[in-house]
């Protein structure tokens, strides 16, 4: 147990540090390391994008299944040597693929002049593209590299050593893409573009190579072929039931970025990024609440405590709604100022924020329904849900992008309608676990205290922004910084009594009084 405890701590700290590279870099190093080309920030999100997409369909839902089996199973040489191997080949049949229909994947890329009314835009825009076909190279590496890291981090896990991939991924990374984002601002010609991206894709070959070495340094691992005494059936049917879970889900997270990309280009995609990135940071309590209440939720699902699961439920929905909630209106109260800091050619993407964090903070406040959903009886419907949002996700995202979109005469199109499509697909995901949970074990998140929660969020909301501040028709950063203090400050001033008088949340209400108490000792 000191061990998990010891790793625990160290994962916080490296999650929490990595939280603020990966702040630092997507709101100040690419806005500005990219000021003049934002073409290329699109062109590196559109790599990353496709690699991550296509790594599933290669490393073969081989790291969820290795955690499920590793513990389980004695002949742990086989099972990892067929961890590898597996990988293997589906990069090999990658390669086969990669090879053959190369230029086929170029020309689905490609620009259309008829997408484009400036032409000015299109020629940067197939410039872009070039560089796209002489990097090409790139995106089989990175997906060679995140195939074997995710394997190899999963087999850390099961050794218990998950502390160095989560090192590497969250700190090292995201450290060293800060670094290099700013070398790429500061010394553009020494560190230009294509060099920019060999360095950017030479991190996850390192981070790969250390962790490969790290491992099988520190064990006693030996290659063995004698598969036959692996229950191979299981194996080959639960890593396919991951293998779809996860190619899905990524295809929900990528999906976006990939049409924005095909219809208006690799600028917007830049400029969606960033966007996004301000938009789902609503989501930050709804992933701490989630790796508490998931063990929690497993062993009331064990006992068939539907009691328990239900107080779960309703209490990380209510606390969920009053922190991001407090969060979603920080960030729409401040958003004029907060595209102040940012080049002005980012501030096309207010709306696009808007959608975002509406869609997140339904998506937290609808509490832990898709633990409670895995861990029960009834987990099989995670998956059903779960092709049922790539359905919506895709249908949405090709409804709403193009300039056909049907809501275009209320400026619903590009990327406001890619984050519109993403807005409804997660509030439609959601709806549904909602009404599949309340028929099958008759549970729902919602209590009178929601509807309170959400009076109070509106009511400080419409007082703070009656207060007066200083008007800032020259965007100036200092009269900005200001603006936001001023604002959020009030809002707490209103916000957080009411909450503590009205006794809404016992946890949120006993965790603010303790941290009083110590603050004051």
């Amino acid at each position: 147990m000191g061990i998990v405890i010891k790793q625990s701590i160290n994962n916080s700290i490296f999650f929490y540090v990595g939280m603020t590279f990966g702040a630092i870099s997507t709101v100040i190093g690419y806005p500005y390391a990219f000021e003049s080309n934002e073409e290329h920030f699109g062109l590196l999100q559109t790599i990353i994008s496709y690699s991550i997409l296509i790594s599933t369909f290669s490393y073969l839902g081989v790291p969820k299944t290795l955690i499920r089996f590793f513990p389980k199973l004695e002949s742990k040489n086989e099972l990892i040597t067929l961890a590898f191997l597996a990988p293997v080949i589906g990069l090999l049949f990658l390669s086969f693929l990669f090879i053959s229909f190369n230029e086929s994947m170029l020309e689905f890329i490609k620009p259309l002049e008829s997408q484009f009314s400036n032409y000015k835009d299109f020629l940067v825009e197939m410039k872009t593209h070039l560089l796209l076909q002489e990097n090409i190279y790139l995106i089989f590496i990175l997906i060679s590299s995140l195939t074997f890291f995710e394997v190899l981090s999963s087999l850390s896990r099961c050794l218990l050593k998950s502390s160095t991939p989560i090192f590497l991924k969250e700190l090292l990374r995201k450290g060293t893409t800060v670094f290099l984002l700013f070398l790429h601002w500061y010394i553009p010609d020494i560190i230009d573009f294509p060099t920019f991206l060999v360095l950017y894709v030479s991190q996850y070959i390192f981070m790969t190579v250390f962790l490969f070495i790290k491992i099988f340094n520190d064990s006693e691992f030996k290659m063995s072929f004698n598969f036959k005494i692996l229950p191979l059936n299981k194996l080959l049917t639960t890593g396919f039931i991951f293998f779809l879970g996860s190619s899905l889900a990524v295809n929900i997270t990528k999906f976006d970025m990939i049409a924005i990309q095909k219809f208006i280009g690799f600028k917007q995609v830049a400029i969606y990024t960033i966007a996004f990135f301000i938009g789902n940071v609503i989501m930050i309590p709804g992933r701490a609440v989630g790796a508490i209440a998931s063990p929690l939720i497993s062993k009331a699902c064990e006992r068939e405590d539907i009691k328990e699961i239900s107080e779960i439920y309703r209490k990380s929905s209510l606390n969920q709604l009053l922190i991001g909630g407090l969060m979603f209106l920080i960030i729409w109260i401040n958003i004029e100022d907060f595209f102040n800091f940012l080049p002005d050619v980012y501030r096309s993407g207010q709306l696009v924020v808007l959608f975002i964090a509406i869609s997140q903070l339904f998506n937290i406040s609808a509490g832990v329904n898709g633990i409670i959903i895995t861990n029960s009886r009834y987990f099989w419907f995670d998956l059903l849900s779960t092709i049922i949002l790539v359905i919506i996700t895709i249908l949405t995202n090709l409804s709403f992008i193009p300039e056909s979109s049907p809501l275009l005469e209320y400026g619903i199109y590009g990327i406001n309608g890619a984050a519109f499509a993403t807005a409804l697909s997660i509030l439609l995901y959601n709806f549904i676990k909602m009404v599949f949970l309340y028929f099958t074990m008759h549970i729902q998140p919602f209590t009178k205290k929601s509807i309170t929660a959400l009076l109070l969020l509106f009511s400080s909301y419409c007082i703070v922004d009656m207060l007066p501040v200083i008007d800032n028709v020259n965007m100036s950063l200092n009269i900005s910084i200001y603006n936001c203090f001023i604002r959020t400050l009030s809002l707490l001033l209103i916000f957080v009594p009411i909450l503590l008088f009205l006794e809404i949340s016992i946890e949120i209400k006993s965790t603010l009084l303790s941290l009083k108490k110590k603050i004051l000792k």
